[in-house]
């Protein structure tokens, strides 16, 4: 019995030391990170069947000229926001390389580690996303996980696979820097 049991864990052992987390990905400028962003997380973390999902602020998002606050802050703000969550890591990737980053790039990156299944995009990214640096390539390699949000039409023809995540939160980065010029 004795031998049994140690045959089995080395067995385990074996089996399973190679094996990589899976994990969901979720980019953006996070400029500010707000209560939409916690929803999108709580939201992937009740539904995908993953063992961590990977926030990375961008350094600078690859359509825009600027950021209304700094990548440090930004990453700063992030970890705050999102440190509630047990198995939600703030990944400083994108900030560290200090220069606009393409999701390809940041996927290449993080599938050296982890077994990456999904990326996780608002609706309002859907009718640029072919002009997204290496689509075709990045398109093949995941499942597309797309926030819902008001306003934005959900057109997923040029997507793969895709699953639609339903997010009852009206607010937007834009919005906030808005209504608040003092914001944070």
């Amino acid at each position: 019995m004795i031998k049994f049991i140690i045959y089995y864990i080395i067995w385990g052992y074996f089996l399973f030391k190679d094996r990589k987390e899976s994990v969901a990905l979720f980019g953006g400028s996070f400029d500010p990170p707000h209560f939409g962003h916690k929803a999108i997380v709580k939201e992937v973390l009740k539904i995908l069947d993953i063992d961590k999902l990977i926030v990375i602020p961008t350094f600078l998002n690859p359509f825009k000229r600027g950021s209304h606050f700094s990548s440090a802050k930004r990453l700063s703000m992030s970890k705050d926001i999102f440190k509630i969550f047990l198995n939600v890591k703030v990944d400083d990737y994108e900030v560290n390389r200090a220069k606009s980053t393409p999701t390809a790039k940041t996927l290449k990156y993080f599938q050296q580690t982890y077994n990456v299944k999904y990326i996780i995009i608002g609706a309002d990214n859907l009718s640029s996303i072919d002009k997204w640096y290496n689509f075709k390539w990045l398109n093949s390699q995941i499942i597309w996980i797309v926030a819902t949000r008001d306003g934005y039409k959900l057109d997923t023809s040029k997507l793969r696979d895709f699953k639609i995540l339903k997010v009852e939160a009206d607010i937007s980065s834009t919005e906030i820097r808005k209504k608040d010029k003092n914001f944070i």
